[in-house]
This record gives C-alpha cells, structure tokens and sequence, in this order.
C-alpha cells in the first residue's frame, strides 16, 4: 500500500476507482484499520464514479504511531472534565487534529475538495473536518456517529463495556473471541450481522496485520477529551446525509437525529436491523441511500 506525508505524519492509504473521478475518503472509527472497509461497499462506490480512498488513521494500522506520547487514563479525563479542567490539553491529541489529517491528506492525493463519510469516531472526525476545514469538503456522510452533545442518551452499559474490555491474554484467538462479543452486544440483528466465523477471521487478520493497543487508548482520549461540537453544527453549508441503524446500542439513534436537527438541510435516515457494525448484508442497502445522495449533492465530475 502507499504511503503519503499530510499534516506531520505519514499515512497508510489504498485508492480504488479512476483517478479522474471525485475524490471520495472514507475515515475509519475507533481503532479500525482501513482493511475493515467491506470491498464490495469501496467497489461500489468507486463504481458510482468515486476516486475512493481509505486510510488508517494516525496511530492505528500502518500509519505514524505516536509511540512518545501516553494518554491520561479515560477516567483521570472523565474527572478533569467534569470539574472544568482543560484536559483537552492534557491528551497527546485531539479528534480536531484528526479531521487536520483528512483534510491534509485530501489535499496531498492532489484534490481540491472530497465526499467524506466517516463510521463512530470517524463520523465524528468528518463533521470537524466539515467546520474546521470546509473548504475541504463537497459532500458530508456522517454514519453510526453522534453530534457530541453530552445531553444525548448514553450507550448501553453492555456495548461501552464490550468496546473497552481488553482480553486478560492479548492472543489472536482471545482477541478475535472479544470481537464476537462486540458484535453480540452492539452489532446488526442476526438475521444481517457477519457470522462469527467470519468476525474471527477480520479480527485476527487485523491483528497480524497492525497491534497497538497504545495507539488506540490514545484515540479514545482523543475521544473523550474533545471539546464538544454540537452548537457549531448549524454553521454546516455542504449537503449532507445522516445514517443510522436502530439496533444500535453503542451510539443510539438519537444521537445520528441530532447531527440531522443541527446541519441545515440534512437528510437523515434510520436503517431497520442494522447496529454499529459494517456486515457485508449492508453493503447494498448502504449503496442504495449512499449513491443516490451523491447524484444530487455533489455530480460525478472533475473535483
């Protein structure tokens, strides 16, 4: 895979699709290596008259590891906030520095302006893209993401633990047993989520892939520590279109309406069965919201 320098680091990415076509990035979530995009949904895209692009965020995959740098523990953060401390300076990095990637590194693969659609923590990362670097931006898809407002109903206590527990033993097997966990506690309804044949084979190939679990307690800081964005989402111009699963429990529904009630004009469409996973079931009902939206937000065209 290539690699490209944007914004002081270096980026891991893989392009499909001709590179005349509009360039379209898609932001990984928490912890997710690029490799977690399902082909068929990048094919699809590219198929749509997409230059499409998937990276790894910093600190994850085979991006610039920020191995200098150790994160205050989340509950020292949760504290900090909650007693009016700035902890936002106190993290090696911040969601904001993150969007500062994806906008630089648009910028580096040679474009003027991208489609960005961001999944969880990428969601987040593109509606900061979109304020901090709009000029950046053509089209806006924020996806099972929230708009930041701490007011909004808080995940299950089941999915925030299956997404912070760390295996006693850190090996393939007990690492691919806790991604299916994951999915039982926070992923599609059986009838479209992955079997857990395969939610093994995803997790271990990631895993030989890239391991750094310093890496993503400092996504999660950058998580936490962010300084809240949902009263600036009105200032929000570009087209854009929420989605979201009902049976999501790691980031309930209200939160995707959230995003839609603030950006003007938004689109927001609630998807039956569908959690905070990417399963291959997906792949075409996301095509068919996804594809459409872009035919009349932002034409296939020279970018």
């Amino acid at each position: 895979m290539p690699r490209i320098s944007a914004n002081g680091i270096e980026i891991e990415y893989a392009e499909t699709g001709s590179p005349t076509d509009p360039l379209m990035l898609l932001v990984s979530g928490f912890s997710g290596q690029m490799t977690r995009w399902p082909d068929a949904f990048v094919h699809g895209l590219a198929d749509a008259g997409r230059r499409v692009v998937v990276f790894d965020n910093r600190d994850i995959g085979l991006s610039t590891e920020l191995t200098d740098s150790v994160p205050p523990s989340p509950q020292d953060i949760v504290k900090g906030i909650a007693s009016g401390e700035p902890v936002h300076e106190r993290v090696p990095y911040l969601l904001d520095d993150m969007a500062a990637d994806a906008a630089a590194l648009i910028e580096a693969l040679g474009a003027d302006t991208a489609d960005v659609l961001g999944v969880s923590m990428g969601g987040m990362i593109v509606q900061l893209l979109a304020l901090n670097h709009p000029e950046r931006v053509r089209a806006l898809i924020p996806v099972m993401t929230t708009s930041g407002d701490p007011a909004l109903p808080p995940s299950d206590p089941v999915a925030i633990e299956a997404l912070t527990n760390v295996p006693p033993e850190r090996t393939p097997e007990a690492i691919a047993e806790q991604a299916v966990k994951s999915a039982a506690a926070y992923g599609s309804h059986p009838d479209i989520r992955n079997s857990d044949d395969d939610i093994r084979a995803l997790s271990k190939a990631a895993l030989a892939r890239s391991d750094r679990p310093m890496g993503v307690a400092r996504q999660y800081a950058a998580i936490l520590a962010q300084p809240r964005w949902h009263e600036r989402l009105a200032d929000v111009t570009h087209p854009t279109l929420v989605l979201h699963g009902d049976v999501d429990t790691l980031i309930k529904p209200a939160a995707g309406e959230d995003i839609a009630r603030r950006i003007p004009h938004a689109e927001f469409q609630l998807i039956e069965k569908w959690g905070h996973d990417m399963p291959n079931a997906m792949v075409p009902v996301l095509l068919n919201r996804i594809v459409p939206f872009l035919g009349r937000a932002a034409p296939s065209g020279p970018a």
